[in-house]
């Protein structure tokens, strides 16, 4: 039987599969059934797409989950979806100058609250918010908290009324929140037409793998991160006691620890994943 795979591969979602999709690309080509990815892509979008492969998916929860995207947003109409996918339901004959763009996006930066769109797969009272949207029936949608930590534009066609953008965000921002509301506040509409993301926690558009350059296990092997090249905690080298007591499921001391999560290595390897609670260490996560 071959060794089970170990870690986490940075891949390029293509346009036109789902996040689910590549998933099940590298089920068929490793035989491993533990497989998730760390944050959904829109069919429509491309771009970084961490996925985790064996025990690594016990880490997905301690990832880094900041996202960075560029996104093209078309001005000038709206769409029921907020992206290039929903139906025309504005059209203005506005035309907007950079001037108006940039002191729009002041309204964009920090923490802000967004509604998510109503064709998205968030859940209320147990159904996806596209469900309801579908059979057109009513549902109250909340404001959430997001953080913008850096909005920018690359580009900017005014005859097009094409624009560009660069954002880093936090977990859970809707981009095509982003394009909707600032064609709200420009006042003539607007809607995604493309979406790239080019960051997801420590995971890099630069060093990811197109799905199509994968072919066998070995290919995928070969791409695999090992966590603790990921892992942004602080790292505690157990000694041979302390990782036999681990390996039994038994939390050890931990010298000038500040608190929060700690990654436990034995011979430069992960051994475990233990938390500080109330000044004394819990193990979370065993590895050995």
């Amino acid at each position: 039987m071959e060794d089970k795979l170990f870690g986490s591969i940075n891949i390029y979602k293509p346009k036109g599969m789902t996040s689910h999709d590549v998933v099940s690309v590298l089920r068929r080509l490793t035989g491993e059934k533990q497989i998730g990815h760390t944050g959904t892509l829109d069919p429509f979008a491309e771009g970084v797409l961490p996925v985790c492969i064996g025990k690594a998916t016990r880490l997905i929860e301690y990832m880094a989950d900041d996202k960075a995207y560029i996104g093209t947003v078309q001005l000038g109409k709206s769409t029921t979806t907020y992206d290039i996918e929903g139906e025309i339901v504005k059209i203005s004959d506005k035309k907007v100058i950079l001037a108006d763009i940039e002191k729009a996006l002041e309204n964009f930066r920090g923490e802000i609250e967004q509604f998510p769109p109503i064709y998205s797969a968030i859940k209320v009272k147990g159904k996806k918010l596209y469900e309801y949207a579908r059979k057109g029936e009513a549902v109250e949608i909340k404001l959430r908290k997001v953080t913008i930590k850096d909005l920018s534009i690359k580009s900017f066609d005014e005859e097009s009324q094409t624009l560009e953008l660069y954002i880093d965000c936090s977990k859970g921002t809707y981009i095509r929140s982003i394009a909707n509301d600032l064609g709200n506040v420009l006042g003539c509409g607007g809607y995604l037409i493309k979406l790239v993301r080019v960051k997801a926690g420590n995971f890099a558009l630069d060093d990811s793998v197109r799905l199509e350059d994968l072919k066998t296990r070995e290919d995928v092997e070969k791409h695999l991160i090992y966590p603790l090249e990921y892992l942004n905690y602080p790292h505690y080298e157990l000694n041979e006691e302390e990782k036999d007591k681990v390996s039994h499921g038994i939390s050890v001391e931990i010298p000038s620890s500040e608190g929060g999560f700690i990654i436990l290595t034995y011979r430069g390897r992960l051994a475990a994943v233990s938390q500080m609670q109330d000044n004394k260490p819990v193990l979370a996560k065993v590895f050995i």
